[in-house]
């Protein structure tokens, strides 16, 4: 069973090239951000191009039980009529975030400093994800939480009456505990400081200034140090949502994949703390351009365009990349399952925490699929079938992950023998548009029974 109803199957075949344009929905990250810092402006906030999957809208929903007034006035078109900096009222009902780790950790922190009490829950997948790494800065302000065995949801937060500002170095590369940090920072009087040993994605820095919080970054000996001047009063924005990166990667690899394929995506963000993946493809050999480079509300976008070329060719993916490209390997290790050649991926345990224990999950569809892997507890190593192909032929649990599930699928467009999935529901959590997007691409993805 998924999340949100009954388990959907979904296989997909071998076929023809993949060709057109594909309009991924917008990104994920900056979706949830939008509406929390709307939620944390006085004012008006009006977004366009907000994603539409399920879990960003149940970050709406914590917003209005917060106390913003939200509204949806069409197709990605947003407003949130914010409560200011301390302003959240407490909620009358048990928060649930669904299967979303960055909404429930940034909500956390969005109200730590403020007095109230929450509880938090979410499906089985982020049920059983720590909470820990989170709860334990925001006790540094003041912030208590209870929650099951292991730091784990359901959890009640209890917000700080009288929070102190801190400095925080980052344990693991995490932007959800960073952002959770800085979010519980605005309302605490004088500078909290987070220093990330490792540069994560920065779109919580972007979006504090955007709304017009100080925010200094300085790269020093101890990694990027982040201060951020407490208390201030944020202004109302007009948010434009550039394409995700993240999903993007889905049709991408797909068309790198499959023979005689051309696919253009236009208006992808190419923020550089999230273009690993695009790097590395070009590493294996990719024919990837970048056109039409502009801004979408401060950050970078470019239309990429994709050609097959021939199978790429394994590679050693530099260690550092793993912050800027995180999301991404789940697709990655499919894709390296077709290349020629031996695909190293180190440096990545974080998956071990995601929605899934995305290591193990993407190692046992692979050998499912009949491609050979190898494992420890921060890499996962993938032996290309190359020439020879995927066998296929296999049904792969998606362990409720929406990238697991788009991963197989893809994988399932090159296999000798179709590829299926047990459950693709989790990917409206994300893609909703996924399956109907592939198919005009021309892919043979079809639902079972």
């Amino acid at each position: 069973m998924s999340s949100h109803g009954p388990a959907i199957p979904m296989t997909a075949r071998r076929g023809g090239p993949l060709r057109g344009s594909a309009e991924v929905p917008g990104d994920k990250s900056i979706s949830h951000r939008a509406l929390i810092f709307g939620a944390l402006a006085v004012g008006e906030t009006r977004i366009e191009g907000l994603l539409e999957g399920q879990d960003v809208l149940d970050t709406a929903a914590a917003m209005r039980a917060f106390g913003a007034e939200v509204t949806r006035h069409g197709p990605g078109h947003w407003s949130v009529h914010g409560v200011g900096v301390g302003g959240f009222a407490e909620p009358e009902a048990v928060i649930d975030c669904g299967n979303s780790g960055t909404g429930v950790r940034l909500i956390m922190g969005a109200m730590a400093t403020t007095p109230i009490t929450a509880t938090f829950t979410g499906d089985a997948s982020l049920n059983s994800r720590p909470m820990g790494r989170v709860t334990d800065p925001l006790a540094l302000f003041g912030a208590r939480a209870f929650g099951r065995s292991g730091g784990r949801l359901p959890m009640t937060v209890i917000g700080a009456a009288d929070p102190v500002p801190v400095r925080y170095t980052l344990p693991v590369a995490s932007a959800q505990v960073k952002s959770a940090v800085l979010l519980a920072g605005l309302n605490a009087p004088g500078q909290t400081v987070v220093i990330e040993p490792e540069p994560t994605r920065d779109h919580t820095e972007r979006m504090l200034r955007g709304f017009g919080a100080e925010v200094a970054v300085e790269d020093t000996s101890e990694g990027r140090v982040i201060t951020l001047t407490g208390q201030p009063e944020l202004r109302p924005q007009a948010v434009a949502v550039p394409r995700d990166p993240s999903s993007a990667a889905f049709p991408a690899c797909a068309a790198l994949m499959v023979p005689g394929s051309d696919v253009r995506i236009p208006g992808v963000s190419q923020n550089p703390t999230r273009n690993g993946l695009y790097l590395t493809l070009r590493d294996m050999g990719a024919d990837i351009a970048f056109e039409n480079p502009h801004e979408e509300g401060g950050e970078p976008v470019a239309d990429l365009r994709l050609r097959h070329g021939g199978a790429l060719r394994g590679i050693e993916v530099p260690p550092d990349r793993a912050a800027s490209m995180i999301d991404e390997y789940p697709v990655l290790a499919a894709l390296a399952g077709s290349a020629e050649g031996t695909t190293v991926m180190r440096g990545i345990g974080e998956l071990r925490v995601k929605e899934s224990d995305r290591i193990d999950a993407m190692a046992r569809g692979l050998e499912a699929c009949g491609v050979r892997v190898e494992e420890t507890r921060d890499s996962l190593t993938v032996h290309g079938c190359g020439g020879d192909g995927v066998p296929g032929g296999a049904t792969v649990e998606s362990r409720l992950d929406h990238r697991i599930a788009m991963s197989f699928l893809c994988l399932g467009l090159v296999a000798r023998d179709p590829v299926t999935v047990d459950d693709a529901g989790p990917i409206a959590t994300s893609f909703p548009v996924f399956e109907a997007l592939m198919r005009d691409l021309g892919a043979d993805i079809r639902r079972d029974g």
